[in-house]
């Protein structure tokens, strides 16, 4: 029996196959983590003392099999401290996360275990292996190899001591942008500070000032609060405000500051690197990547910054000299720009998001996403209400497929709220992997952020949030769609420049009639989209992509000037990021304001000298889709294709010789130059 210390059985501990969300207390964790990791260490001896030989299946296989209930444990927690954390909860993240981080390390610095992987990888030639285990083989001695098992004793300790702070300041980092996003408020209380915005705005902004006992109207950091203000409200003063606020997070020189974060995790990052033998961090990471080297990342931003500045530019003027006309404003800044943007947009396009969100209803568009996945690869999507959550907002399916086999589980979680971070992904609570012959299928999850329902309307979605759903839901199918014997090559277990194009490609459906045609719907009447608004989506869907476009080769060249050099001579992150954007830089300089201190994707999330994939698969996912337009967007032959050969194969193949299976030749860059209208 299972028992923690206030004696009650502790459901991480129980066998269980969806997470236990309502029998879970906070209590629980550390208990369960501390079991887990001790049964996991226990897999560990069993294989390190084994007697016999060290082959592939008692060495590789074993320990790619091992740790399953410590998977368990620490997916269920770490993805309850990003969607429903508490203070409670942020405690307990502090105290495992080094704790997890020097396992992790036991392991790759265990010398005997490393010995019978590297015999088993030194026979690599003379074994009968499948493409899969060669893949699995190699990765395991790489993740020896590459993360210090090679290291003398003392250079073993100082990567001990470094994996353990970064783990702390990495979590630090995301608290303190949750905090400064959760405690700043624009309180309203004269409608005319409200002018621009559209009605269901309004009522979105006075249902959440009376859900804190509040007269009139609260602008929140919340996209779905923040996005609409900047993009309709009138009063230049206010979107100053807030935009300032939004842009200056964990930038106050206090406690909630990000400032000495970001200098400390950089510093460390490359000292890793250093010790492990790579000139920094980006030389590291790149080699399990396919832009395989810094130099080619810079390369490859560099072409497109080529090719899209001149547009970005001329598209800047043409805003410049609109909201002069318009308004008299003689200088464009940052809080003007979505303002205008959207003003021009309608002028251009006579469209603009108030008029598509009334198609767009939020159980249509996730309708809508099941069955474009169902007239591609055969799924089917049953909501179910007997599979525990760990919030009222959460949605819940079983998915099968047209054999009626149960494919994944599948939760969706939409709305905003105080202890969910900001942002979209996908992420899993259990992986898919073959076992004793039995296909244990993947708990596959969604995040997002969108607008809530009010009391006179249903959660009415922006395109953009349209595609942002689609987006996620893209990596979805990687994961639920994962079909690999090995755990540690299943779903988006995939090079990181490699795992946005599952996401990217279908975002494409957004734009085509004939997808939209199957859930966008006006939410009041039924009327099908009109077509004339179909064609002024694709029609606008490179309005300003040169802009667009500089805009994420600035964050990707960001990300390479933190880790792709040696960042052990700055000193300050401000002056720091200026330098960095001063070559993609549109709008005038904003002193009160700095990116890298929330930019989380690379200081908290996986994206460190990663950020580039999104624009490299953009390259792919362009060329993908010109497939697909080519033989039908609904095409069954070339989306079982994909599904072959991209989303079920998760790593166990390079990604370019998978790419390759699936188009028949390498990516060609111009479709998506062609597409963002570069050319």
């Amino acid at each position: 029996m299972t028992l923690t210390k206030n004696n009650t059985m502790n459901p991480l501990l129980s066998p269980f196959d969806t997470a236990p969300f309502s029998k879970l207390k906070n209590e629980h964790f550390m208990p369960a983590f501390t079991q887990a990791i001790a049964g996991a260490r226990a897999e560990i001896d069993a294989i390190t003392h084994n007697t016999e030989a060290a082959s592939f299946e008692n060495t590789i296989a074993t320990l790619d099999y091992s740790g399953k209930q410590l998977d368990r444990v620490s997916s269920v927690f770490f993805n309850l401290n990003s969607a429903e954390t508490n203070e409670e909860i942020q405690k307990i993240a502090q105290e495992i996360s080094p704790i997890l981080s020097e396992f992790g390390n036991d392991i790759t610095l265990n010398e005997d275990l490393f010995k019978r992987v590297k015999a088993v990888y030194d026979q690599k030639d003379r074994l009968a292996l499948t493409t899969e285990e060669q893949t699995l083989l190699d990765k395991k001695y790489k993740g020896f190899s590459r993360n210090g098992a090679n290291l003398s004793e003392d250079k073993k300790k100082r990567l001990r001591e470094i994996d353990a702070a970064s783990s702390k300041l990495k979590l630090n980092f995301g608290e303190n942008i949750l905090a400064e996003t959760n405690k700043f408020q624009m309180h309203l209380t004269d409608e005319a500070a409200l002018d621009g915005l559209p009605e269901g705005e309004k009522e979105a902004a006075a249902q959440m000032a009376k859900a804190k006992e509040l007269e009139g109207w609260l602008i929140t950091l919340d996209y779905p609060s923040y996005i609409p203000f900047m993009k309709y409200a009138k009063n230049r003063a206010l979107r100053k405000k807030l935009a300032t606020a939004f842009g200056s997070k964990a930038f106050h020189n206090d406690e909630l500051d990000n400032q000495e974060n970001v200098l400390k995790i950089a510093k460390l990052r490359h000292e890793r690197a250093n010790l492990l033998g790579y000139k920094t961090h980006a030389h590291f990471v790149l080699e399990e990547r396919m832009a395989q080297t810094p130099e080619k990342v810079q390369e490859f931003l560099n072409e497109l910054l080529e090719k899209a500045k001149p547009a970005a530019e001329r598209e800047f003027k043409e805003l410049e000299d609109f909201a002069k006309e318009l308004d008299g404003i003689d200088r464009l800044e940052k809080w003007d720009g979505a303002y205008y943007s959207e003003k021009l947009k309608q002028k251009l396009f006579n469209l603009d998001d108030e008029k598509l969100k009334p198609y767009f209803k939020l159980e249509n568009v996730i309708a809508g996403v099941f069955q474009v996945a169902e007239k591609l690869y055969g799924l089917q999507f049953e909501e179910v209400f007997d599979i525990d959550k760990y919030h009222e907002d959460v949605k819940t399916y079983r998915i099968y497929d047209e054999d009626r086999t149960l494919v994944a589980i599948f939760y969706a979680d939409f709305h905003p709220r105080a202890g969910k971070r900001g942002g979209a992904w996908m992420t899993s609570f259990k992986s898919q992997y073959v076992e004793n012959g039995e296909n244990v299928r993947p708990h596959i999850s969604n995040v997002c952020n969108f607008t809530k329902p009010t009391a006179s309307k249903p959660s009415l979605l922006t395109f953009n949030e349209v595609t942002t759903l689609f987006h996620e839901f893209g990596h979805g199918l990687h994961g639920m769609l994962a079909n690999t014997v090995y755990p540690g090559l299943s779903g988006t277990s995939v090079y990181w420049d490699f795992v946005e194009l599952p996401s990217q490609i279908l975002e494409n459906w957004c734009y085509e009639k004939e997808a939209l045609a199957l859930f966008a719907t006006h939410y009041e009447t039924g009327e099908v989209i009109p077509m004339e608004l179909v064609e002024k989506i694709k029609a606008s869907a490179t309005f300003q992509e040169g802009m667009q476009t500089l805009r994420q080769l600035s964050f990707g060249l960001l990300d390479m000037s933190w880790h792709g050099t040696d960042p052990t001579t700055i000193t300050n992150v401000k002056t720091h990021e200026d330098q960095v954007f001063k070559d993609t830089d549109l709008y005038p300089p904003t002193p009160e304001t700095c990116m890298s201190t929330s930019f989380a994707h690379i200081f908290q999330g996986g994206y460190s000298s990663g950020y580039y994939s999104y624009k490299w698969a953009e390259v792919l996912d362009a060329d993908a889709f010109a497939y697909f337009k080519e033989k039908g967007i609904f095409n069954k032959e070339v989306a079982t294709k994909f599904k072959e050969h991209v989303l079920s194969k998760g790593g166990t193949e390079n990604p370019m010789e998978l790419y390759k299976k699936f188009r028949g030749a390498a990516p060609k860059i111009e479709p998506l130059l062609e597409r963002a209208g570069l050319l």
